[in-house]
């Protein structure tokens, strides 16, 4: 058994993922720090009722800033999806260090390609796609 934590911003991109054999105060700690040494301290922090969350913010001198609620963590099991249907299709991860590092790429590739489809038109989600792929071709030249 292997656990995924996942950081995500208001819109729904995935900021961090990190993978730990344990579930506890330490992994807690460590996945915090490093989400907010790359990404800064957040105004707001939303989690589940995890109780190893308030004990390692208590010691990154942030538990002020935490929420928890039936419905505000949904943004980021819905981010979730995406990743596990691709997990169902691999029929599962051997490696820790395999998963630790499909998550990473699909996250950068997901958030490139996301282009929020049930908001425009089919055209300008098109002309969106394309750009994506054409910016994407050209990292990768």
């Amino acid at each position: 058994m292997r656990y995924l934590w996942r950081a995500v911003d208001h819109e729904g991109e995935v900021l961090e993922s990190y993978v730990t054999k344990k579930r506890d105060k330490s992994a807690a700690f460590r996945f915090l720090k490093k989400a907010m040494k790359r990404h800064g301290k957040a105004e707001t922090i939303v989690t589940d009722g995890l109780r190893s969350y308030p004990a390692a913010m208590h010691e990154l001198g942030n538990e002020g800033r935490r929420e928890v609620g039936r419905y505000l963590n949904n943004r980021v099991e819905n981010s979730h999806l995406p990743f596990r249907r691709r997990e169902r299709a691999m029929q599962r991860f051997r490696r820790m260090k395999t998963l630790q590092k499909f998550a990473s790429i699909h996250t950068s590739v997901h958030n490139h390609f996301s282009q929020e489809r049930h908001l425009v038109s089919r055209q300008v989600y098109k002309e969106r796609r394309s750009a994506a792929l054409a910016e994407w071709q050209s990292l990768m030249a």
